[in-house]
């Protein structure tokens, strides 16, 4: 009886949460602004909306990201650098194609510049250049003798025609149908390539940066004129809601009555579950796991289907265990599994993640795979294979001979040398920066990485670092500010505290901020941010400690400092990080500011407020670890 009422308790909350939620979109549709102001874009309305009402129209604006708001077309997000009234248009940078361009990048050829499509709005450029992606075949250049070939890309070729060489109404195309070992993808080009008589290189005349034109249909102008809403059907047909409140009423009705069908059965369930479990007392906990493996393997399986052409290459663990030399070099291990030294068939050295079973298997997988293989920046770790074969997986990434920045940064028997000077450590913060910012607005999806700590950062040869270890990263939509989360993500020490407590401000972006903070800080210190063996009790936490010595302009005692520049550095570094572990996540600068504030000058920043999550009357020796983060 006891479970019963629990059950109903919890199904009233459920309905009126539903309810709740109902009357709030009823609210969003009612209140829909004519106009609004966006950032450097002036005012913007209908066919687009402010991100936090895309309900209001057709594609959203998120106006608050600096300097220049972006615009989300489906999944692609462009950054508005202005707006012309008069032909309906935007001049627009791609943040994808302008990476890959830039670092001249195979992958830049991928996937075609492409928009929704829909009965209410088109868009159009005026300058694209057709290109032919084939993989390499000897047919391949008789059928495109007319043509260009690009062939730094291993395992194809491009085939285009310089944008010169075309008169008005030629096609790209040549006659007949192109080889079946091809695609045909259309890529911006910039103004001056047309006119340029020269030889260039393919990626001189490919831009980012181009002129977008929008057109709202008759029908959608004719409706939204008389008050109406512009939709699609599921035939993708146009369709015109003329009465949005009584639409908006309609949907909430419909959603109550889910809520309380959904709700319903799954009472029933919970019963069932609880009956079968009475009658053969059998562990409930075993079930679970067993459902859960099961689950995870299939869950597994559709990701690695579904995505299988984006994915990089797939190992056998056969394959693995020979390029590991059947595991003899261990570099070290994590939550999640071990990590060894590798060799490739082509003498490459990698390093090889065995995930364990028993521990977050196919979301530690799944999240990794999914995160790597979106992103393409040189402070990101590069996945160069996988494998997936029953219980046995394995992530296999390009070897970083300098390991982990851990092991350069803690220097507490030292007290006069580091083992990185300052110059280095300052680029080191300037370059993961780049990589959280790139995480954060680079993508097609915003992935959020949730586990940013010394142990997670990689140094390549000339100490480059490189974000890893994608295991507990979330994607999200980057129209999404605020995300939810079903527990706490991170390490003690560098977990954000809204991840916590949830009374002090939403899940976001701004969780990685905070890491960022608390791992410059122990670089800047050489220590970890507690330490309760501290000569003093001051300086138990260094946050607290470092603080108070700028604030009362005191040596700040730290280790390697042997002229002006590296002072310097040294404030820059740990006013920075100040700002980023304030606690209330509207207060942290993002990842683009935090760029900002590294590379400007000393004077230019402001002095924090003062980390208040540490209580110095308090008996520090008695203090858990974990203080800070509460």
């Amino acid at each position: 009886m006891v479970a019963l009422d629990y059950l109903t308790v919890f199904l009233i909350f459920y309905l009126l949460l539903m309810f709740h939620l109902a009357q709030s979109q009823n609210q969003t549709q009612d209140s829909c602004p004519k106009e609004f102001q966006c950032g450097s874009l002036g005012k913007l309305s209908f066919p687009f909306s402010i991100s936090s009402q895309p309900a209001c129209g057709l594609y959203a604006v998120d106006c608050d990201v600096t300097p220049n708001p972006e615009i989300h077309l489906g999944e692609n997000v462009y950054a508005a650098l202005n707006q012309r009234l008069y032909d309906n248009s935007f001049r627009v940078l791609d943040l994808r194609f302008n990476d890959l361009f830039a670092k001249k990048s195979c992958h830049s050829f991928d996937r075609s510049l492409s928009f929704p499509t829909s009965p209410s709005i088109s868009f159009r450029t005026n300058r694209n250049l057709t290109l032919f992606r084939c993989s390499n075949s000897s047919t391949n250049d008789h059928y495109f003798r007319d043509y260009e070939k690009y062939t730094k890309c291993s395992g194809v070729s491009i085939y285009y025609k310089y944008p010169s060489r075309r008169q008005e109404g030629d096609s790209d195309a040549p006659e007949g149908d192109a080889p079946d070992n091809c695609s045909q993808i259309q890529l911006p080009i910039q103004r001056s390539s047309l006119s340029n008589t020269q030889k260039s290189g393919l990626f001189d005349f490919l831009t980012a940066n181009f002129k977008l034109r929008w057109s709202l249909s008759d029908d959608c102008n004719k409706c939204y004129s008389q008050g109406g809403r512009c939709l699609t059907d599921s035939n993708n047909k146009f369709h015109c809601s003329s009465n949005p409140r009584a639409a908006a009423r309609r949907r909430s009705k419909r959603i109550l009555v889910a809520a309380a069908a959904t709700s319903s059965i799954g009472g029933i369930a919970v019963l069932v579950v609880l009956l079968l479990y009475l009658r053969t007392k059998c562990s409930l906990s075993m079930i679970y796991w067993k459902l859960t493996k099961r689950e995870d393997y299939r869950n597994v399986k559709a990701f690695l289907k579904n995505h299988g052409s984006l994915l990089p290459r797939k190992y056998s663990f056969c394959e693995v265990k020979k390029m590991t030399e059947y595991f003899k070099n261990k570099l070290g291990q994590g939550g999640y599994g071990c990590v060894y030294k590798g060799k490739l068939h082509n003498g490459s050295l990698v390093a090889v993640k065995v995930l364990k079973e028993s521990k977050g298997g196919g979301e530690e997988f799944i999240n990794e795979v999914a995160s790597i293989s979106r992103t393409s920046h040189i402070n990101i770790v590069s996945l160069v294979g996988f494998c997936f074969e029953g219980k046995n997986r394995a992530l296999i990434y390009d070897f970083m001979p300098n390991g982990s920045l851990e092991k350069f940064i803690y220097d507490a028997k030292s007290r006069t040398n580091r083992q990185l000077g300052w110059q280095t450590l300052y680029s080191i913060s300037l370059g993961i920066a780049r990589g959280l910012e790139y995480l954060h607005r680079g993508c097609n999806t915003r992935i959020l990485h949730f586990d940013i700590k010394p142990h997670n950062i990689l140094l390549d040869e000339d100490f480059c670092p490189k974000i890893s270890d994608f295991g507990l990263a979330k994607l999200c939509n980057k129209k999404e500010s605020i995300i939810s989360l079903m527990g706490a993500r991170g390490t003690i020490g560098y977990i954000a505290p809204e991840l916590v407590c949830k009374n002090i401000g939403g899940v976001s972006h701004k969780s990685d901020v905070y890491s960022y903070g608390m791992m410059v800080l122990e670089m800047v210190g050489g220590r970890k941010n507690i330490d309760v063996a501290a000569d003093h009790t001051s300086e138990i936490y260094f946050p607290y400690w470092i603080y108070t010595q700028i604030e009362q302009d005191e040596e700040l005692g730290l280790t390697g400092i042997m002229k002006e520049d590296d002072k310097e550095l040294a404030e820059k570094m740990i006013l920075v990080s100040l700002w980023c572990i304030q606690t209330d996540p509207g207060s942290r600068p993002s990842m683009s500011m935090v760029i900002e504030m590294l590379q400007g000058e000393l004077g230019s920043l402001r002095m924090p407020p003062k980390p208040f999550l540490y209580s110095p009357s308090r008996s520090d020796r008695d203090m858990p670890t974990t203080t800070y983060m509460v």
